[in-house]
């Protein structure tokens, strides 16, 4: 057997491990081939794995299955599959989400356990030597302050969901209220907010509250049905960072002088921006969002090497702290 066929072979008994099986159509789609090819595989199929079971399933289709135990030292995760799960718990960490970080390494410790006596070894001094050459992923400057008896009740509120009871001192306030929210979800950047609604305002409106000022948080049994036209990833892309201001949305255009375009085409600046070369190399850049005031935070950066052509107001913020002397760019 050739060593590509091999490698189908594997492909196949790993589709054939689930449990359902695989069926002949299956294979022509994967692995782009004639209905005789697929059969011809199947045949081999049984010959490498003569615990393969056949049966028919309710559509009427015959389908194959292979007894998982019988292929899973085939497919033990590699050293680097184990270190990216290592890498995405200490993100997790870093931006304050302790109990999903937590059950990201609970999850890496069962699969090691799980792992053949004979590859651990081998296995754990890869995934050392991965991690230590990308410096565990750290990410410098400021990281917002975590509690994990906070972090653990919103966790929990958004599972069920259930109306989350906290203490919260808004930046105008001068102490501590109590509010009670509908927990939608988690906001991520250089702060975290906790998006959802006033129980007792109930005028509809999401809230972003910042995690580090919650100064407790009690899950209640008060459960609430989730606005299911509400979807987070929708309502935070009309923001540049966090910051939403319905009056602020709007067409947003950057135009990067041709010093500048080459580095800022390998920028994403938001999830649905357009990008254009212009003839004389300059790069504008297009996207709808809100957020006016961290879009000044990030122009800053930039220096002189970027004009703001929409939308007027963020033009004029900008207009007197472009800096001509910054040595490099972000």
């Amino acid at each position: 057997m050739s060593f590509s066929k091999a490698v189908e072979l594997l492909q196949l008994a790993k589709m054939a491990s689930n449990y359902a099986g695989v069926s002949l159509s299956e294979i022509e789609s994967e692995f782009e081939c004639v209905r005789r090819t697929a059969q011809r595989m199947t045949d081999a199929l049984v010959r490498v794995f003569p615990d393969t079971e056949d049966y028919v399933d309710s559509q009427g289709h015959k389908r194959w299955r292979v007894p998982r135990r019988k292929v899973a030292e085939f497919f033990a995760p590699t050293a680097d599959e184990v270190a990216a799960l290592e890498l995405a718990g200490t993100t997790l960490e870093r931006q304050g989400l302790g109990p999903e970080a937590a059950q990201l390494r609970s999850l890496r410790e069962t699969i090691n356990m799980l792992l053949p006596d004979k590859r651990r070894p081998g296995l754990e001094a890869d995934e050392e030597a991965l991690l230590e050459a990308m410096g565990h992923a750290a990410r410098p400057g400021p990281q917002p302050v975590s509690d994990p008896r906070i972090d653990g009740a919103i966790a929990e509120a958004l599972k069920g969901p259930f109306v989350l009871k906290i203490r919260y001192r808004g930046r105008q306030d001068q102490e501590a209220s109590t509010r009670e929210v509908e927990p939608y979800g988690l906001l991520l950047g250089a702060r975290r907010y906790l998006v959802g609604r006033d129980r007792v305002r109930g005028d509809g409106i999401m809230r972003h509250y910042r995690v580090e000022d919650i100064a407790e948080a009690e899950v209640t049994e008060d459960w609430f049905a989730r606005d299911e036209d509400f979807d987070l990833e929708t309502y935070a892309n009309r923001s540049f960072g966090v910051f939403q201001n319905a009056a602020e949305f709007g067409e947003v255009v950057w135009k990067f002088t041709p010093r500048a375009a080459a580095h800022a085409a390998r920028f994403r600046f938001h999830p649905d921006q357009t990008s254009e070369t212009l003839e004389d190399g300059s790069l504008m850049v297009r996207f709808m969002a809100s957020g006016l005031l961290e879009m000044c935070w990030h122009l800053y950066a930039w220096g002189d090497q970027v004009d703001v052509i929409q939308p007027q107001a963020l033009a004029d913020m900008v207009r007197d702290h472009r800096r001509s002397d910054f040595p490099g760019l972000p």
